[in-house]
């Protein structure tokens, strides 16, 4: 029996990366999956899913609208009969500094990003009440929240936000509901490299980054996902609140 048996948890952002990675875990672990993106990507990751024995339904939406979180908490309720994990994951990078990017995409990662986020959970958070043991969120959030990057205004803010959200979502929520935030650093994701175009050295960026870490290499999806099971699972009862850097050493190198 696996670690989230007989649980129901909604993955945002599944359809690759980190949030793909999340989402079939969960599903080896014996969870029911409702899996989220904005690309017709999801039904594939569900297909596979669903071959290899575990349990998933996709819902294709963009969840900055709160109708689509209020239709995520609805499905997974009326085909799975309850509520027990949200992993709010989806993100965009939104690049650009401030003078340069433009109003509409600035609106569009925080809407992402952060709104994304609180609409999710202000559907979620009243079902995760009523559960017998409450319930356990785990936010993806970023080391962007603390280190700035080049032309990443929208998105370094949008994280920042995500962590006093969090925060405040504990205090408010416990002892019902656990929240807690992950952090990762350079993640081998399409998003990861998708911000090289606006470093002052896009061409070989990249490739300096793990010569710069401690552990010499970025993380992989795989490994975020490990530390996503073990918030979302029982092995965490006590801890709520807690932001949880996986970076590989880059905010202890500065």
């Amino acid at each position: 029996m696996g670690k989230l048996a007989g649980k129901t948890a909604i993955i945002t952002g599944a359809t690759r990366g980190i949030g793909r990675a999340v989402a079939e875990l969960f599903a080896r672990e014996d969870a029911n999956v409702l899996a989220n993106g904005r690309s017709n990507r999801g039904a594939e990751v569900v297909e596979t899913i669903n071959q290899n024995g575990g349990k998933a339904t996709f819902v294709q939406g963009d969840v900055s609208t709160k109708q689509t979180n209020e239709k995520l908490v609805k499905t997974a309720i009326d085909t799975y009969g309850g509520l027990d994990i949200v992993v709010p994951n989806a993100g965009m990078l939104g690049l650009g500094s401030v003078t340069d990017v433009d109003a509409g995409t600035w609106h569009q990662t925080i809407d992402t990003n952060l709104n994304g986020v609180f609409y999710l959970l202000r559907s979620a958070i009243p079902k995760l009440q009523k559960n017998e043991n409450g319930g356990a969120i785990v936010v993806t959030g970023s080391i962007a929240a603390h280190k700035g990057f080049p032309n990443h205004a929208a998105y370094c803010a949008s994280k920042g936000a995500v962590e006093a959200l969090v925060r405040q979502v504990a205090v408010d929520y416990g002892p019902r509901i656990r929240i807690n935030l992950i952090q990762p650093g350079p993640v081998n994701t399409e998003l990861y490299n998708d911000s090289a175009v606006v470093f002052p050295n896009p061409d070989t960026v990249l490739d300096e980054v793990p010569d710069s870490l401690p552990m010499k290499r970025i993380g992989s999806p795989e490994e975020i996902a490990q530390t996503v099971l073990f918030l979302a699972s029982d092995r965490s009862a006590w801890i709520t609140g807690s932001i949880i850097t996986i970076d590989g050493g880059a905010s202890a190198a500065g």
